[in-house]
């Protein structure tokens, strides 16, 4: 099922999260809404901001955790999202889904109704349901979220204090060598790259380590070798799994910024892509997955431990490869 376009007037409401303290709020917003320019962005301050009590802020106000602010987003039609999620684990305090790829989880410049936050919301009006990390749009599988402030501060905790593991599954193109291999190379949102988002991997970069192991080996209709691969990522940075990828040499199926050619993002992002590209990518969306999630419970510090099934699109995919 999917959402009708959105054409009123919406608010894109935005919490500062615990690793932004002391950030200036433009770079704040450039950070959150990677497309747009900082010029941009402090014009968006200046003249379409709003604060719970009526308060004024700057480019340069540095922001504080907690702090809330919605920017007026003019009247135009959102794209279609899928508007349901499965839920996989809920006792009341956590709350694990299962998030269909093409669903964003917080607002961007492009969505504002139609993300799991807003849907959450409608879903659970008596919930304070909030993620405890990201997933990217076209990422599918588990996402956990506290249900009340003092358990999404909990679960955030735990994993910026890497007490929560993360396994991806994901679809590459290429032949591994090894069956395990780690890739240990900083990132950073540096070089000549005209797409705006993408990680590089930069000696001045932030630390960044993922661990993969290969379980399967196939190939793909055309001859391609295709790898289905376990990701677990032992820091947590913007894209870290799809630039670790693409720098060993497999880039993930589907993928429009660290694939074949980086000018399909842009025809992406310009509702433009075109059946070549299509069949480039293979997928219409980057082959990424979270599979399993094992942390402690943000209550009881009991060991849960979770998992979902490939989604079917990746699925079919795999299964249509031969061995």
């Amino acid at each position: 099922m999917y959402g009708a376009p959105v054409t009123q007037q919406v608010r894109v409401r935005f919490t500062v999260e615990p690793n932004y303290a002391g950030w200036r709020l433009d770079r704040y917003l450039q950070e959150k809404i990677r497309r747009l320019s900082r010029e941009r962005v402090q014009r968006l301050i200046a003249q379409r901001l709003e604060t719970e009590d009526g308060r004024r802020l700057k480019p340069s106000t540095r922001v504080a955790p907690g702090l809330s602010f919605a920017l007026l987003k003019d009247a135009e039609a959102e794209p279609d999202t899928p508007q349901e999620f499965g839920v996989v684990h809920d006792d009341g305090a956590l709350l694990v889904v299962d998030k269909p790829a093409g669903l964003p989880v917080h607002p961007t410049a492009r969505y504002a109704a139609n993300t799991f936050t807003s849907l959450a919301r409608l879903r659970y009006p008596d919930r304070k349901v909030d993620p405890a990390h990201r997933l990217d749009r076209e990422t599918s599988g588990l996402l956990a979220c506290g249900t009340a402030p003092e358990v999404t501060k909990v679960l955030k905790r735990d994993f910026a204090h890497a007490r929560v593991h993360k396994t991806y599954l994901a679809l590459a193109l290429g032949a591994p060598v090894e069956d395990a291999f780690t890739v240990d190379a900083p990132l950073a949102l540096t070089g000549a790259s005209a797409v705006r988002v993408r990680m590089h991997v930069a000696a001045e970069g932030l630390p960044s380590q993922t661990a993969f192991e290969v379980l399967g080996r196939r190939r793909a209709p055309d001859g391609a070798p295709v790898a289905l691969l376990a990701c677990r990522p032992r820091t947590g940075r913007q894209h870290q799994i799809r630039a670790h990828l693409a720098h060993a040499g497999l880039p993930m199926v589907g993928d429009k910024i660290y694939g074949p050619d980086e000018e399909i993002f842009d025809r992406f992002t310009r509702r433009a892509m075109t059946d070549g590209d299509l069949a480039l990518l293979r997928l219409p969306r980057h082959a990424l997955h979270a599979w399993r999630l094992e942390l402690p419970h943000p209550v009881t510090r009991a060991p849960v431990r979770l998992e979902v099934p490939l989604p079917p699109d990746l699925a079919a995919f795999w299964e249509g490869c031969a061995p």
